[in-house]
């Protein structure tokens, strides 16, 4: 379940910038964990939360979708947020930044994702647009997509084919750097990924000539999309790994948002499909077998004598597939078309009708 920032800093989704800010110093200076009593995971979570509302751009795409695509994690979301003065418990003109501090403390480096802090791709979106009755039954797509990926030429190892790779002398091999820094807060121990070999622990002989060495280089490539039955307009499909790859990591997410097309005869009303009939007067009158339309083909519909205008007919099991082999229905709304003019005699007759009561 995607996290309620809002909830988590305890502010409205129509709140300022300042706003969100206030609310962050006062969470940051309760729960930061060095302080007595504070909470090192409360503290992450209104980290992460202030990272995503206080940037334009991450906050719209969460608001649209729940979540954003320029990567996870709170690392940058400190810019110009000062605690230069936070063990006073107040706040001053910025004198370093905290993001440089805590960067590796949330997994910093980039996206990260696991308890290691591997690196991580960034999720990529793409639309895709659907008509109405794929959209009911299902599709396939294939489409071609411009992103980071693993380098073809040398399948990611970022070393000339045929060339050995060397134990990196950054990490001796290990792939990750320890470094202590004495800071305001007291000494910290942090661990990250090692610059040079990118947690691979070795660095090529000689580097590819397509990626330089990154192990990914910018290229087309074709993705395949199946869309289930019954999806919605607005509804999001999550192709976990299909995003770009990080060098040294692995892939971001893939989501492809639907938008389907309206129908001129069917409208959805949740796993039942909705459609008219237009009948004559005389027909609503006296009822009889009538043709309908499906998006299985036409059936015949028996309509009763004296329907009424807007009554509902249900046709089974020809609505929105659902579930295993279940579908929903399709409900025929009547529409009594009543004549503007009338002949002489038409009219006659309705008043002979008239006065039998009908």
């Amino acid at each position: 379940m995607a996290k309620d920032y809002y909830n988590i800093l305890g502010v409205t989704k129509t709140a300022s910038e300042e706003e969100i800010k206030s609310a962050f110093r006062k969470l940051a200076h309760k729960y930061h964990p060095d302080k007595k009593g504070g909470d090192e995971k409360k503290f992450k979570e209104a980290s992460e939360a202030y990272a995503v509302l206080s940037d334009k751009k991450r906050r719209a795409e969460y608001d649209s979708y729940g979540k954003t695509f320029a990567g996870g994690g709170p690392r940058g979301g400190f810019e110009g947020f000062d605690f230069s003065n936070f063990a006073n418990g107040g706040f001053s003109s910025q004198e370093f930044d905290l993001g440089d501090i805590f960067g590796e403390f949330f997994g910093g480096g980039g996206p990260v994702s696991g308890r290691g802090g591997k690196r991580r791709g960034r999720d990529i979106s793409v639309d895709i647009e659907l008509p109405f009755r794929e959209a009911i039954f299902g599709t396939e797509r294939r489409m071609l997509i411009a992103k980071m990926s693993v380098c073809g030429a040398c399948d990611g190892t970022g070393a000339k084919r045929g060339t050995k790779r060397t134990t990196c002398g950054s990490c001796n091999g290990k792939g990750e750097i320890r470094e202590a820094r004495n800071t305001f807060f007291g000494n910290f121990t942090t661990t990250r990924t090692c610059p040079r070999c990118l947690g691979r622990g070795e660095v090529p002989e000689h580097e590819c000539d397509t990626c330089k060495g990154q192990g990914v280089a910018k290229r087309e490539e074709e993705v395949h999309v199946i869309i289930p039955a019954g999806v919605s307009d607005g509804e999001m499909i999550r192709m976990p790994g299909r995003g770009e790859a990080a060098a040294g990591g692995g892939a971001g997410d893939l989501y492809v948002k639907l938008h389907v097309k309206a129908d001129r005869a069917f409208a959805r009303e949740g796993n039942n499909l909705l459609t008219v009939l237009h009948l004559k007067l005389t027909d609503a009158l006296l009822g009889g077998d009538f043709k309908v339309e499906t998006l299985d083909g036409s059936v015949n519909v028996a309509v009763p004598r004296g329907i009424a205008h807007g009554e509902l007919l249900r046709v089974r099991e020809r609505g929105v597939p659902h579930g295993r082999g279940s579908r929903g229905d399709l409900l025929v709304r009547i529409d009594i078309q009543f004549p503007k003019k009338l002949s002489r005699e038409a009219a006659d007759l309705i008043e002979r009708l008239r006065k039998e009561g009908l």
